[in-house]
């Protein structure tokens, strides 16, 4: 079993069709709440809820995962990737005992959020998270992305570093 599994409403359903499922609902509060507030204000409230939901999810994920930091992001990496990857294409830079790093050179989730004229959304339903599997790792992992498809660039860059065991 999954350490996402219970997350998931429906794990025979796919990450993608699920974060679909998630923007029928989304886009339409989005919209509204940038009608009524103006689209800085409405961005930002949404952004801080599915930043503080993302937060909360990956840490409790974590906790719940015995062993060290860097063992618990291992794990939840893992089975993150295992619902994510599916579509993503990617090239590897670095794999080694101090360093992970890869490029993403397609991502579907990018191009569903660009079609629908709404990369801002994607960026923090769904780049964001990445921030907050990192942290799972306590400091024996950090992570850097200089940029992404969502936000217009030809590759998402994925840099993580590993502390010294």
């Amino acid at each position: 079993m999954s350490v996402l599994e219970e997350y998931l409403v429906d794990p025979s359903v796919s990450f993608l069709a699920r974060t679909r499922i998630q923007a029928q609902v989304l886009v339409p509060v989005l919209r509204a709440l940038r009608a009524e507030l103006g689209k800085d204000k409405a961005d930002a409230i949404v952004k801080g809820a599915l930043r503080d939901w993302s937060r909360q999810l990956f840490a409790a994920i974590g906790e719940a995962i015995e062993g060290s930091p860097r063992r618990k992001w291992a794990t939840v990496q893992s089975a993150y990737n295992d619902v994510t990857v599916p579509g993503i294409e990617s090239k590897m830079h670095r794999r080694d005992k101090e360093a992970l790093e890869f490029d993403v050179t397609r991502c579907p989730y990018a191009e569903f959020f660009r079609a629908l004229g709404e990369p801002e959304l994607g960026s923090f339903l769904v780049c964001e998270t990445d921030f907050d599997v990192a942290a799972t790792g306590k400091g024996e992992v950090s992570f850097e992305r200089a940029q992404t498809i969502m936000q217009g660039a030809p590759s998402c860059t994925f840099r993580y570093k590993f502390a010294p065991r």
